[in-house]
């Protein structure tokens, strides 16, 4: 009965990852972006390789000139507003998708070289590539391909 080493930390890494994220939630929940709706919130994931950190954003009806990437203090944010606009004399008669201006914010480790950072959006998808390396270099904005 009991933990192994490697069972321990597996576990503490899952409780620290569910920790950041209801930390996360708690933050946009309390401090609005602005007075327009925050329904949209995109969802992510993270991929880690030998080499690099890939976060991709799922951001369908969004244009590259509608997502803003900063980076500060080794925090990567995406920002960006999804709009649900209509004819004029045109009504919802359902809406499920989701609008509004949504930040997702992203701690990045300490070996990741933000000055070679590539973000690509295809197909409403955003992927931002982050080599991994031991020589560091800041960057503060990451323009989109």
């Amino acid at each position: 009965m009991g933990y192994s080493m490697n069972e321990f930390t597996i576990d503490i890494e899952k409780q620290l990852t569910k920790l950041g994220r209801d930390i996360q939630d708690f933050v946009e929940r309390v401090v609005p972006l602005e007075d327009k709706g925050h329904d949209f919130r995109p969802d992510c994931d993270i991929i880690e390789s030998d080499e690099t950190f890939i976060i991709k954003l799922d951001l369908p009806g969004l244009s590259k000139k509608e997502i803003n990437i900063a980076l500060k203090e080794h925090v990567l944010t995406v920002k960006g507003e999804r709009t649900g606009q209509l004819d004029d004399g045109s009504t919802y008669r359902r809406q499920e998708r989701s609008t509004g201006v949504f930040s997702r914010s992203f701690a990045l480790p300490e070996n990741v070289n933000t000055a070679e950072t590539d973000a690509r959006f295809k197909d409403g998808v955003l992927s931002i590539t982050m080599p991994k390396s031991d020589v560091l270099n800041d960057a503060t904005s990451i323009p989109i391909k």
